[in-house]
C-alpha cells in the first residue's frame, strides 16, 4: 500500500484516539532500520510511522554531511518499500530545532511543494518543529508560519510544548529546569489558540509530564501522565470537546506498561520509539559476531570465514532482532491488528 496521502493520515491519527491506541512512530538511520521497521510493522498487522531526524538525513548522506539529502533518500526508499506491504505508513521528520528550521525543516517542505506541482504525492506527511529551547511565545511564533506553510502542502506539524529531559541526536536537555519537564493545562490551552488560528490546519503536540529521552532503569524516570489529562479537559471545558489534540509521547523508554496505558487514554496517539529498536538492532548484530568471533576476524593467520564477516550477514541478524522489538512496541500501544487496511 503506498504511503498515505494527508486525508488518510488524518484518519489513522483519529481512529488511534477513538479507539484507544497509539501508532508506533520508529526513528530510522539507514535503509538496514527503515526496512526492519516497516516489516515489524507489517508482521503486526500494525499502521505507523517512519521518522527521519536531521541525524539520521546527515549520516544517510554520508561524507557529504548532507541531511536534507539524506532524509529525502531515505523518504524515497520508504515509500518504494511500503508499496510491497498491506499497511499504512507516513513519513515524518523528528526533532527538528530552532537553529535548522531554515537548513533541514524548511527545505524538506519546499522539495514537498515541487513535487505537487509536478502532480508527485507528499515526500514528508509530517515534521517536528521542536522549539523547546525557546519561551512558550517565542515556540508559538515560529510554529505558526512553519503551520501555514504546511497547511498549505497538506503536511501536519508536530510542535512541542515544554522540554523533554535527556539527549538525542545532539539536542541536551540533561540540565533542563524540572518546571520545563511538564506541561500545563494552560501551555496546551495556548497552542489551541495560538495555532488554532490557521482554519482546518491539523497539528500534534509533543507534550512533556516528566519524560526523558534514552534509557533507564525501572524507576527512574517519574512520569504524571494526569498532567496530559488536565490538559485536555480545560482544552474541552473552554473550546468543546473537538478542541481536544492529538498527543505525542517522546522518551518512552523504560515507562511502565500502565503509565503508557494511561497516556494513550488522555489522547497520545502516536509514540516515539528510537533507543529501543536501536539496541534491538546493535544486540543483534554484537550477537553475530560474538558468536563467530574466530570466522568474523582474521586471527592469528587464519582466513576467517567469509558468510560470517560479510556485512549483509551480520546486518541481517540485527534487522531480524529490530522487526521482532517493533512487533513487541505494537502490542504494547494496541495498535497490533488495526491497520485501516
Amino acid at each position: 500500500m503506498p504511503v498515505v496521502n494527508h486525508s488518510r493520515y488524518c484518519q489513522l491519527l483519529d481512529q488511534a484516539m477513538s479507539e484507544g491506541y497509539a501508532l508506533p512512530a520508529i526513528n530510522v538511520l539507514e535503509t538496514g532500520t527503515l526496512n526492519a521497521a516497516i516489516e515489524g510493522l507489517a508482521k503486526a498487522k500494525s499502521d505507523g510511522i517512519i521518522q527521519v531526524s536531521v541525524a539520521a538525513g546527515d549520516h544517510t548522506s554520508g561524507a557529504l554531511h548532507d541531511p536534507v539529502l539524506g532524509a529525502i533518500s531515505l523518504a524515497e526508499h520508504a515509500r518504494r518499500v511500503a508499496e510491497q506491504y498491506p499497511i499504512n505508513i507516513a513519513i515524518h521528520t523528528d526533532h527538528c530545532p530552532t537553529t535548522k528550521v531554515d537548513s533541514f525543516l524548511k527545505p524538506l517542505i519546499a522539495e514537498t511543494a515541487k513535487r505537487r506541482a509536478a502532480g508527485l504525492p507528499n515526500l514528508f506527511n509530517s515534521h517536528m518543529y521542536d522549539g523547546s529551547d525557546l519561551s512558550m511565545k517565542e515556540n508559538l511564533a515560529m510554529a505558526l508560519p512553519l503551520l501555514k506553510l504546511c497547511h498549505e502542502n497538506e503536511i501536519i506539524l508536530e510542535v512541542e510544548a515544554g522540554v523533554v529531559g535527556g539527549e538525542e541526536d545532539g539536542i541536551n536537555n540533561e540540565d533542563a529546569p524540572s518546571e520545563k519537564l511538564f506541561t500545563t493545562p494552560e501551555d496546551m490551552v495556548l497552542v489551541h489558540e495560538t495555532l488554532g488560528q490557521i482554519e482546518d490546519a491539523r497539528f500534534m503536540l509533543a507534550a512533556t509530564f516528566g519524560n526523558v529521552h534514552g534509557v533507564y532503569k525501572p524507576g527512574h524516570v517519574k512520569l504524571k501522565p494526569a498532567i496530559l489529562r488536565e490538559g485536555q479537559d480545560a482544552l474541552a471545558a473552554k473550546h468543546g470537546e473537538a478542541a481536544r489534540l492529538w498527543l505525542v509521547f517522546h522518551g518512552g523508554s523504560g515507562s511502565s506498561l500502565e503509565e503508557i496505558h494511561e497516556s494513550i487514554d488522555y489522547g497520545v496517539v502516536k509514540l516515539n520509539i528510537h533507543t529501543d529498536t536501536q539496541y534491538a538492532f546493535t544486540r543483534g548484530v554484537a550477537d553475530h559476531i560474538m558468536r563467530r568471533y574466530d570466522g568474523v576476524l582474521k586471527l592469528d593467520g587464519e582466513i576467517g570465514v567469509k558468510q560470517d564477516y560479510l556485512a549483509s550477514t551480520f546486518l541481517e541478524r540485527g534487522r531480524e532482532s529490530m522487526i521482532a522489538r517493533v512487533v513487541e512496541a505494537c502490542h504494547t500501544l494496541k495498535s497490533a491488528g488495526k491497520t485501516m487496511r
